[in-house]
């Protein structure tokens, strides 16, 4: 991983980018191996990735922040975080784990028409959530996959034969990943109407809530009554569509409180408000505080 900012009083960012000469599309290290490329104290501070994580925790314990969540992992703890989310490793406790990373990119075929095989990846990999601890036998599947994958990236083989091998190996991981969390939730293999209805809601909100703040706006692009999209959001989420929108522009508002310099008036601006006194109104109300207060709470 390596950092790479978008401007000086953003958020951090950083973007795929392996070390030189290294000319794959995904890559397996692990934390120790991660260690010794941070160097630097600022790199262990919140961060937002550009590309999607899959951390699995062999020894030891940790607590892995992600969007202002303390998750505590052990043995088997698997965490999987997607690109736009803001996270911290623990580097100060003594634990040990593989972590994978790859840009959404790879999970695309080269040529211009998905497969199936190519939709159900892609599939597999949303369905996931962000932290489940794996059962022993779960647990050494997955990290001989992972193993697996470490040793056949130093394959001395053109890069585009190794990043179709990985690829393949990431489908077969991502497959069983799948399979255990549907088997631990005792799920069915295809989701309920409410449930597809709630990740068509969730994957609009994602590229639209900082320009539409109404549910009538979801409702109308993905055609159906904003009394059912609630109920399916009520259904999946545990509250309703209204909320649910909120709860996405706070966490966005929150990143860029604790996690940058910006001025209140220009983050409300990014968030999708034309006042900042109408963006302070709302995050009080949602937040419970100012945005000034929630600043000075979680400043890194």
């Amino acid at each position: 991983m390596s950092k790479r900012r978008q401007g000086g009083d953003d958020l951090k960012r950083i973007g795929y980018q392996p070390p030189d000469r290294y000319r794959l599309d995904l890559e397996v290290l692990s934390l120790s191996e991660l260690r010794q490329r941070v160097v630097e104290e600022a790199e262990r501070l919140a961060h937002r990735i550009d590309f999607h994580i899959l951390i699995l925790v062999s020894q030891g314990h940790c607590v892995h922040t992600v969007d202002f969540t303390p998750m505590p992992c052990r043995p088997g703890a698997l965490l999987a975080l997607r690109p736009a989310q803001a996270q911290r490793f623990d580097f100060s406790s003594d634990w040990e784990g593989w972590i994978t990373i790859f840009r959404p990119e790879f999970l695309l075929p080269v040529h211009s028409t998905a497969s199936v095989d190519d939709l159900q990846m892609v599939s597999g990999l949303e369905s996931l959530p962000e932290y489940q601890v794996l059962a022993e036998k779960d647990r050494q599947a997955v990290t001989h996959a992972f193993a697996q994958m470490h040793e056949d990236t130093r394959l001395g083989a053109p890069a585009k034969d190794v990043n179709m091998l990985l690829r393949h190996q990431l489908s077969a991981l991502l497959t069983r990943l799948h399979l255990i969390h549907g088997r631990q939730t005792s799920q069915p293999g295809q989701a309920s109407p409410n449930q597809q209805r709630f990740k068509r809601f969730k994957q609009q909100l994602e590229k639209d809530f900082a320009r539409q703040h109404q549910v009538a706006g979801y409702a109308r692009q993905l055609g159906c009554s904003e009394k059912s999209l609630s109920r399916a959001t009520l259904d999946v989420a545990g509250m309703t569509a209204k909320t649910y929108i909120a709860a996405r522009i706070n966490l966005e508002a929150k990143r860029l409180l604790a996690h940058t310099a910006l001025p209140i008036a220009q983050i409300a601006d990014r968030v999708g408000f034309d006042e900042p006194t109408n963006f302070v109104k709302f995050f009080k109300r949602e937040v419970g505080c100012s945005p000034g207060e929630f600043r000075r709470r979680n400043r890194t």
